[in-house]
């Protein structure tokens, strides 16, 4: 172990480096101890021990709604964010990988797909690796920028105001880096952020919260090249001297921790603020984009959903034996609930791999490599089965769409 790694295992020792991150230094002295920390209003909820135990009953039915969820499926890009992330701590990817579901090369595929269990797996290694040490999702979350979302990133980007950029943002969020849950309120000439963790499990709730606050700020920044002052922040973590880093990224010296949820409250007029980049019909295009990938993510239900899913999952190429394995039924039994819901899986295969070769053609990928890795024999199959979908080839499909998607959508 290096002096640099043993500092790493000091207590509150590396926020002087996110200090030097956020104002664009290489933090060369991350790790060193520090022994003073600057003034900030950091107080803890009424009745500290109630609450939290009240925060952790609530995250233990959390768990049972969140496998409702977990089937949800969501762009790539926040698992391929944490990676890079996690490469920058010098952690193996293939062992953060193994056991998650999620290949290599779906990380730097830009039409790729996982689900939300999947995500979540992910999060748990990593916040394994590093030892769920405080402070290490606001790192991670320093690494967001908009355009690594894809369509998302430039519909928020093209927006007309800070308002607009964060309904579009909540609205679409499974395209974007956060699974938990938010809504803006108004409140006469203030405005209450509010975040519901319901989805988030209990023992990666604190990396998350610090990755999204974290990611929220530097989206933020980089959309107007400052930053909206918070007046007050409510936060569901525990006090902790790295948390000074919040102060610094809300742009907030009132803040409560141990808190039943999450609120950040601002001026109500900073939400009105115009974009330097606003621009209606490049708005319009994109937020029509979303919208459709959103749609063609949550149009089937029930048992043909988790088929969809895990047909996404090993990139289109699985027969029904492998995915009657997967779910731990019968191939018999897998054809008869199908047919209960109206479907085969024949068509659910199709269409799922239809999509698929849409969202690859659209992003660039040539014919020959989308046949090649949707498992078609050749290029002339894939063509013949893709007419079959479309009514026109995937040549004429690619010309005709090509630039509609971008990158991690």
């Amino acid at each position: 172990m290096t002096d640099r790694d043993a500092a790493y295992e000091k207590p509150y020792g590396y926020h002087e480096g996110f200090n030097q991150c956020m104002l664009g230094q290489e933090p060369a002295n991350m790790g060193r101890p520090q022994q003073t920390y600057r003034a900030v209003k950091c107080t803890g909820a009424p009745h500290f021990a109630a609450n939290r135990r009240r925060f952790c009953e609530d995250f233990q039915v959390s768990d049972a709604r969140m496998s409702e969820d977990s089937t949800r499926v969501r762009s790539v890009s926040g698992a391929a964010l944490l990676m890079e992330f996690a490469a920058s701590r010098g952690l193996s990817a293939p062992s953060l990988l193994a056991e998650t579901g999620i290949r290599p090369d779906k990380l730097a595929d830009p039409t790729a797909e996982i689900t939300l269990a999947q995500e979540i797996a992910l999060i748990r290694k990593v916040v394994a690796a590093v030892d769920d040490e405080p402070g290490m999702g606001l790192m991670a979350g320093l690494m967001c920028h908009a355009p690594n979302f894809g369509v998302l990133g430039f519909a928020v980007m093209s927006s007309p105001s800070v308002r607009r950029a964060a309904e579009i943002t909540i609205q679409y969020a499974d395209l974007g880096v956060s699974f938990a849950e938010h809504r803006i309120e108004n409140h006469g000439p203030e405005f209450r952020f509010i975040r519901d963790d319901h989805a988030v499990p209990a023992d990666i709730h604190r990396f998350v919260l610090e990755r999204d606050i974290a990611a929220i700020s530097t989206i933020q920044q980089d959309l107007l090249g400052t930053r909206i002052p918070i007046i007050r922040a409510d936060l569901t973590a525990e006090a902790h001297p790295i948390y000074e880093m919040f102060a610094t990224l809300l742009g907030v010296d009132n803040i409560t921790y141990g808190m039943e949820q999450t609120v950040l409250v601002g001026h109500a007029s900073s939400l009105e603020l115009p974009l330097p980049q606003a621009n209606s019909v490049t708005a319009h295009f994109y937020e029509k984009q979303c919208a459709e990938l959103i749609q063609r993510r949550r149009t089937r239900t029930g048992l043909s959903a988790r088929v969809r899913e895990l047909l996404i999952r090993h990139g289109g190429v699985a027969d029904q034996s492998r995915i009657a394995a997967d779910l731990d039924v019968s191939v018999r039994t897998l054809r008869r609930r199908l047919a209960g819901e109206g479907t085969t899986f024949r068509e659910v295969s199709n269409e799922t791999v239809g999509l698929l070769a849409e969202e690859m053609l659209i992003t660039g990928l040539t014919v020959e490599h989308v046949a090649d890795r949707l498992g078609y024999s050749s290029v002339s199959a894939f063509t013949t089965a893709f007419r079959a979908w479309k009514g026109q080839s995937p040549g004429t499909f690619a010309r005709t769409n090509r630039g509609r998607a971008a990158i991690r959508v």
